[in-house]
């Protein structure tokens, strides 16, 4: 877009470091605590080690969700279209605040859950993926995330929403979740409605419910340091099983 000068100008033509472009887009980050690592000893007995995912690992991640796109049941193909745009706004740093928590079991990669920090208060919960099956592992990444979110970071409130009926019904209607008024109030996957969560509600009700839907194992942060060697790099699997 041009206009014509109101005044005369001594250089018409302005250079600018593309570095300034990028510290406007990109916007200035929280601090946000580390996630130190837990390990949870899952409903079939097996050890499941729960960490940050690192940005390099960015790249596999996204290969793998490219196949869950094609999966054609219970909204899967537009969680996994999502969750690859997430880990790519992640990689390219344009998503806000991200956290994303891998679930790994023996170095192969198990769980995925991820969110943003909205601000001091609002935590967004965006997707939480079991891409293994018998271990309860959605239950436990999601309440890992939900932990972090209130019990680590301190914030207050916790929005989510649901693209799948099974989703809506374990966390949703599970928890009796409250929600705002729509379309007033809107979630950013889609516009959806808002459900959330206070830390009120967690510390009352929800961190014990979500922690018996995880199975009932308590987070161990002191882990072991042949667990974290053995799980420092993680292979994806290899074939879908969602």
């Amino acid at each position: 877009m041009k206009f014509d000068l109101p005044e005369k100008a001594s250089i018409e033509t302005l250079q600018i470091d593309v570095r300034d472009v990028e510290a406007m887009l990109q916007g200035p980050a929280m601090k946000l605590p580390p996630f130190p690592g837990a390990t949870v000893k899952l409903k079939d007995g097996r050890t499941l080690f729960i960490r940050e995912a690192r940005l390099d690992e960015a790249p596999k991640m996204m290969e793998y969700m490219e196949r869950i796109m094609k999966v054609d049941h219970d909204f899967y193909d537009i969680v996994g279209a999502r969750v690859y745009s997430e880990i790519l706004g992640w990689y390219r740093h344009r998503l806000k605040d991200p956290y994303t928590l891998v679930g790994l079991v023996d170095g192969v990669w198990a769980g995925f859950a991820n969110g943003r920090v909205m601000n001091e208060k609002v935590n967004i919960s965006l997707h939480t993926v079991a891409l293994d099956r018998g271990g309860r592992i959605g239950a436990v990444m999601y309440y890992a995330k939900a932990y972090y979110a209130f019990e680590m970071i301190k914030n207050t409130e916790w929005w989510a929403t649901y693209e799948s009926y099974n989703g809506w019904m374990r966390w949703g209607l599970g928890m009796a979740q409250p929600s705002y008024p729509w379309p007033e109030v809107q979630h950013e996957l889609g516009g959806a409605r808002v459900y959330y969560v206070t830390k009120n509600y967690w510390d009352q009700l929800i961190k014990d419910y979500v922690k018996q839907m995880a199975g009932g194992a308590e987070l161990d942060f002191n882990v072991p340091d042949s667990i974290r060697k053995a799980n420092e790099n993680f292979t994806v699997p290899e074939g879908v099983n969602v």
